[in-house]
């Protein structure tokens, strides 16, 4: 248990800081695009070329090492501690992103955001002490081929949906994300061919695809929604999005449990850490207009960088 906690929070800071560095770097590049006149699609939204030109930006790659460090961190957490609290603590990423962006990215957070937050820190004590073992590693195949078909249409479908939504979008592409990445932890969770460890089993397994589906996918929607909305407001939708289903999916069907007679602690803690991240984004997604303008006023005569 103690291993997995300190994974988990060792995930968590290496995802924070990423999501404010790929920020950083989806920003620069928005500037220049706009600058060169290629940066939207019809309906408002990140258009592919600018999308793949924020990911090439230093920033960008240096907060997608950190992504797949925390990646690894985050798969031994999956494994060591149920998905509710394993998940939870991952998603208070959100604590040091929104810490971060302040100082980095010039963010001048709400004050009912700083209450959702301490919310939230407050939420994954009463989850860390209500959490008992996780519980099985296995489940039947058809559920890996359907956590395989869902993930591929969960990004397929919602890559259209959000390119449609355009710059309305940051949200729904963050919760998107954030389905993405729960769908990754489910299949890390369940992956089988890991203990023992047995590489044909690991290769013809479907969960292998969906985490690379879940993971690949989530990575581009979350690279959209900081394109187009507030940092702490995405990263907050990723948050209710990579929570709630995998630690649903932990309790119905992989044995997750709470410690004998806290259950409703648990339950408290989850639903509590829930609601603090949607105020996050719900409270965070007003500061995108704010940044843009003050952006605007700082930079009136930016030239294309070629």
């Amino acid at each position: 248990m103690i291993i997995g906690l300190v994974t988990a929070v060792a995930a968590s800071a290496c995802y924070g800081t990423g999501s404010v560095l790929q920020a950083l770097g989806t920003r620069r590049s928005a500037r220049q695009e706009t600058a060169a006149g290629g940066a939207t699609t019809e309906h408002g939204g990140p258009s592919l070329s600018s999308t793949a030109k924020a990911a090439v930006t230093w920033e960008f790659i240096l907060g997608t090492v950190l992504d797949f460090i925390g990646f690894g961190l985050g798969a031994l957490a999956a494994r060591l501690l149920p998905l509710f609290l394993s998940q939870t603590i991952i998603s208070a990423n959100l604590v040091i992103t929104a810490v971060l962006s302040v100082k980095l990215l010039g963010l001048r957070l709400k004050q009912l955001e700083w209450v959702s937050i301490g919310v939230l820190c407050s939420a994954l004590v009463l989850l860390a002490v209500a959490a008992g073992p996780e519980g099985e590693h296995h489940a039947p195949m058809s559920f890996h081929w359907w956590l395989l078909a869902g993930s591929v249409v969960l990004i397929a479908g919602g890559s259209l949906i959000v390119r449609r939504l355009g710059r309305s979008g940051a949200i729904v592409a963050g919760l998107l994300s954030g389905l993405g990445f729960g769908a990754l932890g489910i299949g890390v969770r369940i992956l089988n061919g890991v203990e023992p460890f047995h590489l044909g089993q690991l290769l013809s397994d479907p969960a292998l695809y969906a985490i690379l589906v879940g993971g690949i996918g989530g990575m581009y929607l979350h690279t959209v929604a900081l394109q187009v909305g507030s940092v702490n407001g995405a990263t907050a939708a990723l948050v209710v999005g990579e929570t709630v289903v995998p630690g649903a999916v932990g309790v119905i069907w992989l044995g997750d449990s709470s410690r004998a007679g806290l259950g409703w602690l648990a339950a408290f803690g989850f639903v509590l850490a829930v609601v603090s991240a949607v105020g996050v984004a719900y409270f965070g997604e007003h500061e995108t207009e704010d940044a843009n303008h003050r952006s605007r006023e700082e930079e009136p005569s930016a030239a294309p960088q070629l």
